[in-house]
């Protein structure tokens, strides 16, 4: 089973209850250029500079990462940052509207993992790509720090698991911001059983000795681990362990044989939101939907706008353990429909040998359809035939305005989809998950100290 640590995390200096959202940034892969400018004017000190460096003047672009490195020091140096005393968990709380409007709330713990290979302990879901792994490797390797987590879901006692995140968030956070997306966030720091001394009180009003800290590692430890959201990290963690080892001078337990990690019960857990496939080039309209039609049944609509309409509802309810709903919303040609999928018709199209979960998932289902049309695996790990995006209104656009030749919109699998998966010893295709809202960089980081 997985082996978690409290740890001293770097945090920002501030006073208890503060707000701190001018120095919070979104991770690095989904902040675009416009984003990027706003949040280094917002304050000298966001996080962004450490998550996604800029190079230094008149340096190659590789410099961004030595840029971010000097940065991290300095702040350090300054007390920008400063480091918890003792060992201690982090408790995070979003708040945020569901999807009909009504308020949902995830708390989740930030904590170290130890790194293993993916096996029963820690699981995978999805494939990963050389490019992104290679940046967070040297930004790491610069920086000596983990300045984003890693997100994993576990099935541990839910009961328990909430009843002990209840008694450590009781009292006043530690800290407060709200960001962009208008997520609320609230934080607050417990010390562990070794970290009673923690300066200031932190966490002394819910768990003055760290037992309650300490239970929620066990309980939570005694769960295998599915990585959510963060697999380059994870990845680059074990390569970065693997890289200090050879030069391992007699060091027990070191830091980077862990990495930083935000875990959250898989009931608990943020949403997944699907990403959408949008086909640049094939067949069109009634052609395409004529080839779809031995595959799925076919409700023809009035326009676009109703089919975003239909697919921002909840799909009828279904088989409570399935992973895919079956429906997907259809706009091309000028046509526009809802598709739901024949399970039947899908059966011998589908891996045989795969776990029901596999078989079950839209994207699945939606990869074996385009083959029929001549878009085969290669092609969808290419991208020069299937655009991937996660806004349904901007993915119908691309349609609508003549970019593209279809749209097909999913519904988001349940978080219960991608455990089942992973333990299984399976993973989802490319663009299968994208979990929303995620937990800001800047929060705390994580130091390969200890």
């Amino acid at each position: 089973m997985p082996i978690l640590r409290a740890f001293r995390a770097l945090r920002y200096a501030h006073a208890p209850a503060s707000d701190i959202s001018a120095v919070l940034c979104p991770p690095y892969d989904i902040i675009g250029p416009e984003r990027h400018e706003t949040l280094l004017a917002r304050d000298p000190h966001n996080a962004v500079r450490l998550e996604l460096p800029q190079p230094e003047p008149g340096g190659p672009s590789e410099s961004r990462y030595r840029a971010s490195a000097r940065a991290l020091a300095a702040w350090r140096t300054d007390r920008v940052l400063v480091k918890d005393k003792a060992p201690t968990i982090t408790l995070h709380e979003m708040t945020f509207p569901g999807p009909t409007g009504e308020e949902r709330r995830a708390v989740g713990v930030f904590v170290r993992v130890k790194l293993e290979p993916f096996g029963d302990g820690i699981r995978r879901h999805e494939r990963t790509l050389t490019g992104p792994k290679e940046d967070r490797y040297q930004l790491l390797k610069a920086t000596g720090a983990n300045l984003s987590p890693v997100v994993l879901v576990h099935d541990a006692d839910r009961a328990r698991t909430k009843a002990l995140l209840a008694q450590l968030t009781a009292g006043e956070p530690d800290a407060v911001a709200t960001t962009d997306d208008g997520v609320r966030h609230r934080v607050w720091v417990a010390p562990a059983s070794s970290g009673r001394d923690v300066e200031d009180g932190a966490g002394a009003a819910t768990d003055p000795d760290g037992a309650l800290a300490d239970e929620l590692l066990a309980v939570v430890g005694a769960s295998p681990l599915t990585i959510a959201d963060g697999h380059h990290r994870y990845e680059t963690a074990l390569r970065y362990r693997e890289e200090r080892g050879k030069n391992r001078a007699c060091e027990s337990d070191p830091a980077w044989d862990y990495v930083f990690a935000l875990l959250y019960h898989v009931d608990d857990a943020p949403p997944v939101l699907p990403t959408h496939r949008v086909l640049l080039s094939g067949p069109a309209g009634d052609a395409l939907l004529a080839a779809f039609g031995e595959l799925f049944d076919v409700e023809r609509l009035v326009s676009a706008d109703a089919v975003l309409a239909r697919m921002a509802t909840a799909a009828p309810a279904g088989d409570p353990d399935a992973t895919g709903t079956g429906r997907i919303g259809f706009v091309s040609g000028g046509g526009a429909a809802i598709l739901t999928a024949r399970p039947e018709a899908f059966a011998p199209l589908l891996d045989a040998s795969a776990s029901a979960a596999s078989r079950g998932l839209d994207v699945n289902r939606v990869a074996a359809a385009l083959e029929r049309i001549g878009v085969d695996a290669a092609a969808l790990a290419a991208g020069d035939r299937v655009r991937y995006v996660k806004n349904a209104a901007e993915a119908v656009a691309l349609t609508v305005d003549g970019s593209a030749a279809a749209t097909l919109l999913l519904d988001g699998p349940p978080v219960s989809a991608v455990t089942r998966v992973a333990a299984a010893g399976e993973v989802m295709p490319q663009k299968s998950t994208y979990f929303d809202p995620k937990a800001p960089t800047g929060l705390l980081f994580g130091p390969l100290e200890w």
